[in-house]
């Protein structure tokens, strides 16, 4: 019980942390509308490392093509990471097509053996001379306004070392597709939250921009238990580099459309959060590394331990209940009465923690309405709740479990 109720307050104090973290910023958060102009536009170069990606690279291509940003300070790398599908002719065609009348294009393509994504970021790294650099996932998509909005932040503030984006679902077909959709809103409300307190963990593939002096000062992106953007964010808050969040710049990605496939994906990004906290743990309760080392990697930390525990505690709870039906069965035989089936109020739980269950249920419910409006301007109830819910809270105890498996055996997921 003393276990249980110190994961409860830890659990409660994260959460309320949150809640006045928007409290006093709440102010600070815009949702731009239409067009924006900058004071200037520095050239930036856009990388699409590409494994396999015949069905989905050409929109993703499409819609950096589309940007509202000036043309002639826009690159865009095209990496084949060692491609056995069509990709590589693909991206052949987009070199060609966009060629302008001086026999020049924005468009650049590579070829490479196949070596993992962070291998096809470096080969762009290694062609890049322009200020700032992205990265966009070759199954992803952006808004047109996206980069334009992503830049006013650099413009604003020149301790701005990265800037991450808001990433949504795109065109979600199946039920867990629609519950990653309110897991997804509600990670940009997070996202804005660690933003405010100078704690970003994580800088994602699809379209961070970074100004190129953090890879010339930190060099280049490692392998990082297949987590390389995790990685680059401790790296930058071991280095005190700043990381801001645009919470209107919008990035739409194709997620695991089956449990399946979204339990291996969890586990990779667990497995990763584990190890790169493991790889960094000299940082950990350093107050010079601010809250990214006081808040974020603790209640990460506290979050997986806190529903490790609490899971196998219900499991517990379960089969002992389960026992003991069984052996009252066995002592007495079957005895089913209607009256038994009346309604007691005396026999209504009221211990405190069910409570503070229902409190912190509350509170993220608040949470994905706040996430739902920073990225659609409106919420609406929907039955996708009901998705998010089913899936976050019966499944996402087992990849958790799987993760620390994988750690505590030297098991390495796998990518797909």
């Amino acid at each position: 019980d003393t276990i249980f109720y110190v994961l409860i307050f830890l659990i409660v104090y994260i959460q309320v942390f949150f809640l006045f973290t928007f409290l006093e910023n709440k102010k600070n958060i815009v949702r731009r509308e239409g067009n924006i102009k900058l004071n200037r536009y520095p050239s930036v170069t856009i990388t699409v490392p590409c494994w396999n990606e015949e069905k989905t690279v050409s929109k993703t291509i499409f819609s950096l093509l589309n940007l509202n940003y000036p043309k002639d300070k826009l690159k865009i790398f095209l990496v084949d990471d060692g491609s056995t599908d069509n990709t590589w002719n693909i991206l052949k065609k987009f070199e060609k097509s966009q060629l302008n009348a001086t026999g020049s294009t924005n468009i650049r393509i590579f070829q490479k053996e196949n070596g993992g994504k962070y291998t096809a970021i470096n080969l762009s790294l290694k062609n890049t001379q322009t200020e700032f650099v992205g990265c966009l996932d070759a199954d992803s998509s952006v808004h047109p306004e996206a980069l334009i909005r992503i830049m006013s932040f650099f413009e604003k503030d020149i301790d701005a070392m990265a800037v991450v984006g808001s990433m949504t679902v795109d065109s979600p077909k199946t039920f867990v597709q629609y519950a990653q959709t309110i897991e997804y809103q509600m990670s940009v409300f997070f996202k804005k939250m660690f933003a405010f307190m100078g704690a970003i963990h994580v800088t994602p593939g699809p379209f961070t921009i970074f100004r190129k002096k953090v890879f010339d000062d930190l060099g280049e992106y490692v392998h990082a238990h297949n987590t390389e953007d995790m990685e680059i964010a401790y790296r930058m808050q071991k280095k005190f580099y700043k990381i801001e969040h645009c919470n209107d710049a919008y990035i739409y990605t194709n997620t695991p459309p089956t449990v399946e496939k979204l339990f291996k994906q969890r586990v990779r990004w667990i497995y990763g959060f584990i190890n790169n906290t493991l790889d960094y743990r000299k940082i950990l309760f350093k107050k010079k590394y601010g809250n990214f080392s006081l808040f974020t990697v603790p209640a990460g930390i506290i979050s997986i331990f806190s529903v490790s525990y609490l899971f196998g505690r219900i499991f517990y709870n379960f089969f002992d209940f389960l026992f003991l039906q069984i052996l009252k069965i066995k002592t007495i035989g079957f005895n089913f009465s209607i009256g038994a089936s009346n309604f007691d109020p005396f026999f209504i739980n009221t211990k405190s923690f069910i409570f503070i269950f229902i409190f912190l249920y509350i509170l993220l419910f608040f949470f994905i309405i706040l996430g739902q409006k920073m990225v659609e301007g409106k919420w609406n109830f929907s039955y996708k709740l009901l998705y998010f819910f089913i899936v976050f809270s019966f499944i996402s105890p087992f990849w958790l479990m799987k993760a620390i498996y994988n750690t505590a055996f030297s098991r390495v997921p796998s990518w797909r």
